[in-house]
């Protein structure tokens, strides 16, 4: 099962990963109209991390080894910085990059102009997208994966 979970988190991140880039870089392009392509980017952006984040917590409460060995120590866990990242970094970075998502969409919604709307989507999903790329464990870092699981 734990396999199953973590080759579909593995690939939904490229799915996550490539929207909230879509989305920060359709809120680039100028916008004059009320309802924008960035507003539907957006929204299929936010959808993908929210399926990604519902995994993602399957597996740090339940399926994860890593997070199994870090919950029975963890001080001790706090010490070996392969189960530290896995059990509050990777975590964190990505539980936030989730939330300045939900909050970029509420924000854009009570813009009162389509420039203001087009820049707090920038800056969210730009911080959200920056937040996805330093928590994600790319081969050749420590705690490196690989970039397709099969």
């Amino acid at each position: 099962m734990y396999s199953t979970v973590l080759i579909i988190h593995s690939w939904l991140r490229w799915v996550a990963l490539a929207l909230a880039v879509i989305a920060t870089l359709s809120a680039l392009t100028t916008q004059t109209r009320s309802e924008s392509p960035a507003d539907r980017w957006s929204l299929f952006a936010m959808i993908a991390l929210d399926v990604q984040m519902l995994i993602g917590l399957i597996l740090y409460f339940a399926l994860s080894p890593f997070t199994e060995r870090a919950f029975t120590n963890f001080a001790g866990a706090m010490q070996n910085p392969q189960l530290r990242f896995w059990a509050v970094e990777h975590i964190t970075a990505m539980f936030g990059a989730v939330v300045v998502a939900h909050v970029g969409r509420v924000l854009a919604r009570k813009a009162r102009t389509p420039a203001s709307k087009r820049m707090r989507l920038l800056v969210c999903f730009g911080l959200a997208t920056v937040l996805m790329l330093l928590a994600t464990p790319w081969p050749g870092m420590a705690n490196g994966r690989p970039l397709f699981r099969l």
